[in-house]
């Protein structure tokens, strides 16, 4: 299978906190990846459960990546997807009022550029869609899921079963997030749904408001 994937940026040697905060706690507001690095070419190391709690390390500055600690396990989340309490009110991590709380970090890794030596890099496709920010998750997340019926086992083992080249989106996937018009969707046979492989996961999408209804673990 064919992999196109694009890494934005240099990213920097080991961990280096600029400011020294206590480790903040923060909420997933979706079932969210874990993963070994600050980007969705990382690997998936495990998946916090919406509602999910973690305690954050730091946040990168430029980026909306966090490293966080989850059941005892350390990785990377998209901050735009974690919500914490500033002032008694839930705000994503990347709220500039939630950065004034966490420990501002770099990071190095040669990913991007060792997947561009190996040729295997290509294009961005673009950027995840109506990703939720702050309050505004539960009408995101809820319209995904409701957007169309629950998919049935058949399609879930025919998505797994015939896998199709990976796109990498800037962003995280979630239930809900919408794909760009130039992501190809491929059908699913006698079915309502359709699929892509985006990010490292299949995901079953409502083709009509090209929404994620489901990700195939």
């Amino acid at each position: 299978m064919n992999t196109r994937m694009m890494f934005g940026g240099a990213l920097v040697a080991s961990l280096l906190a600029s400011t020294a905060f206590a480790e903040t706690s923060a909420s997933a507001m979706a079932e969210l990846n874990l993963r070994s690095g600050p980007g969705p070419v990382h690997d998936i190391l495990g998946v916090i459960p919406e509602g999910g709690s973690v305690s954050v390390l730091g946040c990168l500055e430029a980026a909306d990546w966090c490293e966080v600690r989850y059941d005892g396990t350390e990785g990377w989340a998209y901050g735009a997807y974690l919500e914490t309490e500033v002032e008694a009110k839930p705000v994503a991590l990347t709220a500039p009022e939630a950065r004034t709380h966490v420990t501002i970090v770099e990071h190095q890794d040669n990913t991007g550029a060792n997947a561009v030596a190996g040729g295997t890099a290509g294009a961005i496709a673009g950027a995840i869609l109506g990703g939720p920010l702050g309050a505004a998750v539960g009408a995101v997340v809820g319209m995904g899921a409701g957007g169309a019926a629950t998919p049935t086992e058949t399609t879930v083992t025919y998505v797994r079963e015939n896998p199709v080249d990976h796109v990498y989106l800037d962003g995280e996937v979630v239930v809900g997030s919408g794909l760009p018009d130039d992501v190809a969707l491929q059908p699913v046979p006698e079915s309502e749904h359709h699929y892509a492989y985006i990010n490292g996961v299949p995901v079953i999408v409502d083709s009509t408001e090209r929404r994620v209804v489901h990700i195939v673990r």
